[in-house]
C-alpha cells in the first residue's frame, strides 16, 4: 500500500468531474464483503463508471485480497481532504477501527456489528460533507449491527437517523429493470397491515415515481398489487382492494403519476418482468422480497429511495456459509455501484436545469 499525498483540490477537480464519486465500504468484515471489494478493485473494472474510495481499515481488505487471492495497491488517506480524484490508484479512508482477526469469521457478532455501523457513519459525514455523491455498502448483517449498539430494526432506518430525516423513506430492490418496493417494511405482518393506509399507498407510490424518474425512466409505469388474494375477488376476500387500495391509486393516476391495480399479486410480478411494468408496489414485505429473490437472488441492489444521501448494496446478505473460500461472486455489487453511479449523475443533471 502507497502512501498519502497531497491533491490541489479535494471537490473540485474537472478531470473527475464526469464521473460520480462512490464510497464503498466493506459491509460485516466477517462475512464475504471484503473479499468482494478486493476482487473488484483488484482489475479496476468499475473504472468507467465511478470514481471509487474505500472507506474502512487497511487490515479488514488485506484479509479480503487474500481471500479474492489479489494483490493492488491502494492510496492510504486520513481524511476525505486528502483524496485526489484524479489519481488512478484507489484511496483508502483508513479508519484504523477493525481487526479482523480478533473476530469470529462466517458468524454475526455484536462487536463486527457495532463496527460495521461506525464505518457506515463514518461514510455518511464523508458524503454530508460533500466528498462524495454517493454510497455503497456490501452486505452486513442486521442482528450484528442491533446487538452491538446500532439499536434500528435495519439499516435504513439507522440511516434516516443519522440524517435526520422525518418524512417518508423506502427500501427498494432493483433487478432486470424491475424496481420493486412496498408500503410496510422491517414489521411483522400484523403491524403491516395496521399501517396500510391511503396516506402510506400515497407515500410509496409517489416515492417510487420520483426514483423512476431520477433513475431516467421518463413516465415510469408503475403497477400497485393488491392486499388479499385474487386482489379481494371482488369482495368476497376482503373489501380493502375496493374501498381503499383502489381509490388510492385512481386518485395518484389522476395527479398525473402512471400507476394502475391494484392487480392480484400472485400475478402482477410475472406481468412486469415480461415488461409490462417498470415497477410493482408491493402492500408488505414478502409479498415482493419473495417474487424478487427468486427471479434473482445474488443479482439485485437494494436502495435506500428518499433520503438526500444516495445508498446502494447487494441484495442479497453476508454468505456466512462461504466465507473465505474465495468463490464470492460480485455481480450484485457491482450492480449495486453502477446504480448508486446512475443515480448521482442523474441528481446532479436535474438539480443543474432546476429540476
Amino acid at each position: 500500500m502507497t502512501s498519502a499525498h497531497d491533491p490541489s483540490d479535494t471537490r473540485l477537480q474537472s478531470d473527475s468531474s464526469a464521473k460520480p464519486r462512490v464510497a464503498l465500504t466493506m459491509g460485516d468484515c466477517t462475512g464475504i464483503g471484503p473479499e468482494q471489494c478486493a476482487r473488484i478493485l483488484s482489475d479496476g473494472r468499475m473504472n468507467n463508471i465511478a470514481k471509487i474510495v474505500l472507506i474502512g481499515d487497511a487490515r479488514v481488505l488485506e484479509r479480503g485480497m487474500q481471500d479474492a487471492g489479489v494483490k493492488f495497491d491502494v492510496r492510504r488517506v486520513s481524511s476525505a481532504s486528502e483524496i485526489d480524484w484524479n489519481d488512478d490508484i484507489v484511496p483508502l479512508i483508513d479508519l484504523g477501527n477493525i481487526d479482523p482477526n480478533v473476530l469470529p469469521r462466517g458468524s454475526a457478532s455484536p462487536e463486527s456489528g457495532k463496527l460495521t455501523g461506525d464505518t457506515l457513519a463514518r461514510a455518511i459525514e464523508i458524503a454530508g460533507e460533500g466528498y462524495v455523491d454517493a454510497i455503497t455498502f456490501a452486505p452486513l448483517n442486521k442482528a450484528a449491527m442491533f446487538a452491538g449498539g446500532w439499536k434500528f430494526p435495519d439499516e435504513h432506518k439507522m440511516f434516516a437517523h443519522l440524517l435526520e430525516h422525518k418524512t417518508y423513506f423506502s427500501e427498494m430492490n432493483v433487478l432486470d429493470g424491475q424496481w420493486m418496493s412496498r408500503v410496510t417494511g422491517h414489521v411483522s405482518l400484523r403491524q403491516a397491515i395496521e399501517e396500510i393506509t391511503p396516506q402510506s399507498i400515497s407515500d410509496a407510490v409517489t416515492l417510487v415515481h420520483e426514483m423512476l424518474s431520477n433513475a431516467g425512466i421518463e413516465n415510469p409505469r408503475i403497477a400497485v398489487a393488491a392486499l388479499n388474494p385474487h386482489a379481494g375477488e371482488g369482495g368476497l376476500f376482503g373489501r380493502d382492494e375496493i374501498e381503499m387500495i383502489g381509490p388510492t391509486v385512481k386518485a395518484l393516476a389522476e395527479k398525473g403519476i402512471n400507476c394502475s391495480g391494484p392487480y392480484p399479486a400472485d400475478t402482477v410480478y410475472i406481468r412486469a418482468f415480461k415488461g409490462e411494468f417498470d415497477s410493482v408496489v408491493a402492500m408488505y414485505h414478502d409479498q415482493g422480497q419473495i417474487a424478487t429473490k427468486l427471479r434473482g437472488f445474488n443479482r439485485g441492489v437494494t436502495v435506500t429511495a428518499g433520503l438526500k444521501t444516495i445508498f446502494t448494496t447487494p441484495s442479497h446478505g453476508t454468505a456466512f456459509d462461504i466465507v473465505g473460500k474465495g468463490i464470492a461472486t460480485t455481480g450484485a455489487l457491482e450492480s449495486a455501484i453502477t446504480l448508486a453511479a446512475t443515480l448521482a449523475t442523474n441528481r446532479a443533471r436535474r438539480a443543474a436545469v432546476g429540476r
